[in-house]
């Protein structure tokens, strides 16, 4: 069932109102339920699995809230990782290793191959096995207590809304919301509505128009392409990423919304950072922390000290002399977000592409303090945008040819002589780039409160909700899935 369709909107329509028409107990019975119907709309075979994961977490936490043995504990959180990250491995890598273990033995001349296994990858399952992951290594920590009704810590892990494609949610942001259901406002269903008109604006004015003309662009021959080639389309599937991406977690955040639970942000003008650091502030925010909190710091040799730190950032030092190298931190976090993105070298490499430039950014920190005075955040803005606008190629390229093929054409400046592309990709690439400039700057814009202020507000916000809604009506129609799917 995808958010851009029509089902999907009477789907919602229903739970919200069975939400605060039924009680506590009921509402994560049928919110349990009603997500394994949500996810079931692609595969119902695959609700198995996803429950599979689901129950084991629940067992393994609670084994581990019965148990103060060091090794005991150890042992159980062992088998919630080797479970949970074994079907992750089994079903989204199995293909990519069988592929490249075949490469290396045709390398060496050896007889015979062997065959891949043909699994299809289960929807979503890079999100809610982060999900699951999290959950029983923040009980293990002691950063909350294992949760003992199975269907509200199962409706934590399958809630429709972020199932499929993230915000990656903690359970100390979710079940507490879940638990204390808050009275009735219209003011929730306002915001959440209006939170679902802009993801759907989002993906299907936006980001399904630009589908056609990324496609287009790279489906011709890497040969044609000059350098203005490659960067006007990487700034046009950036967009197009990001307005797709955004849109669904402006529709995810908006569905939780009109039942008064508050999501957290998942994106905030990501091509407006002045720093690589900064991007990945606010670009998947939820990954990023869950990334850092983890994976990064326990490479790092280093723990969340508490569970105020999980949204805080704090950190304690568990020993100064066996915290590794922040470099190898670094840069081996980024090859597994890489891959968790996709079973793909293009995807290594784009991990690595961002590490890179998070290193060389931190060794300019450490030589000089940068002034945090706008001409130096312009300047910065100006070089972090097309570096991480041209990250993107790898994500849409077919193979590391093609990939070092365009990236090879930004260095030869006969190439920005002249292009290959139509027209109009330019000028439509220059006008979203305007777009997102204007709505982060309106952003910022805070007017007196007075009767003509609120009055002019409110009529220019009903023709902008008009006009998005009359859009979204027009384009709604060719459903096409969200991109992050297949991550």
């Amino acid at each position: 069932m995808l958010f851009n369709s029509l089902t999907f909107l009477v789907f919602l329509s229903l739970m919200t109102v069975l939400y605060w028409l039924l009680n506590n107990k009921s509402r994560y019975i049928v919110l349990f339920f009603a997500s394994l119907v949500f996810y079931g709309f692609w595969r119902w075979d695959f609700v198995l699995l996803m429950l599979f994961s689901t129950v084991i977490d629940y067992l393994v936490s609670l084994q581990l809230e019965n148990t103060d043995k060091p090794r005991s504990r150890e042992g159980l959180l062992f088998i919630s990782l080797i479970l949970n990250l074994g079907l992750l491995v089994v079903f989204k890598y199995s293909f990519f290793i069988v592929d490249n273990v075949n490469h290396v033995l045709t390398f060496f001349n050896a007889n015979g191959t062997i065959n891949p296994l043909s699994l299809i990858l289960p929807l979503g399952i890079s999100f809610y096995t982060f999900q699951t992951v999290s959950y029983t290594v923040d009980v293990y920590r002691r950063h909350l207590k294992a949760e003992r009704n199975f269907f509200l810590y199962g409706t934590y892990v399958t809630f429709f809304p972020q199932l499929v494609a993230g915000p990656i949610l903690r359970a100390t942001e979710v079940i507490p919301e879940l638990i204390s259901r808050k009275s009735f406002k219209l003011d929730y269903l306002f915001e959440g509505g209006k939170r679902i008109l802009y993801g759907l604006f989002l993906k299907v004015v936006l980001a399904d128009n630009i589908a056609p003309l990324v496609n287009s662009g790279f489906s011709q021959s890497v040969a044609t392409f000059t350098g203005l080639d490659v960067m006007v389309l990487a700034f046009l599937f950036g967009f197009q990423i990001y307005f797709d991406f955004a849109g669904y977690s402006h529709i995810a955040i908006g569905c939780a919304k009109l039942m008064g639970i508050t999501f957290p942000e998942n994106f905030n003008f990501p091509y407006m950072a002045s720093s690589f650091k900064a991007f990945w502030k606010r670009w998947h925010i939820s990954l990023s922390s869950w990334i850092r909190d983890y994976l990064y710091l326990p490479i790092l040799g280093v723990k969340v000290s508490n569970k105020d730190s999980l949204s805080q950032g704090g950190i304690e030092v568990v020993n100064n002399k066996k915290t590794r190298s922040p470099a190898f931190a670094l840069f081996a976090t980024w090859t597994i977000m890489g891959l968790w993105h996709g079973a793909n070298w293009t995807f290594v490499f784009w991990g690595l592409y961002h590490a890179t430039f998070i290193f060389i950014e931190r060794q300019i920190h450490k030589v000089k303090r940068i002034d945090a005075s706008r001409k130096f955040r312009l300047i910065g803005w100006l070089i972090v945008l097309p570096i991480s606008m041209l990250s993107w190629i790898p994500f849409r390229a077919l193979n590391l040819n093609d990939t070092f093929s365009m990236y090879g054409k930004l260095f030869n400046p006969s190439g920005y002589l002249h292009y290959s592309l139509r027209e109009n990709l330019f000028l439509i690439a220059a006008l979203l780039m305007v777009g997102v400039i204007l709505a982060f700057c309106t952003s910022k814009i805070r007017l007196p409160e007075t009767p003509f202020v609120r009055l002019a507000l409110t009529s220019f916000k009903v023709v902008k909700y008009a006009i998005m809604l009359f859009l979204v009506f027009v384009f709604l129609r060719p459903i096409s899935q969200f991109i992050y799917f297949q991550f």
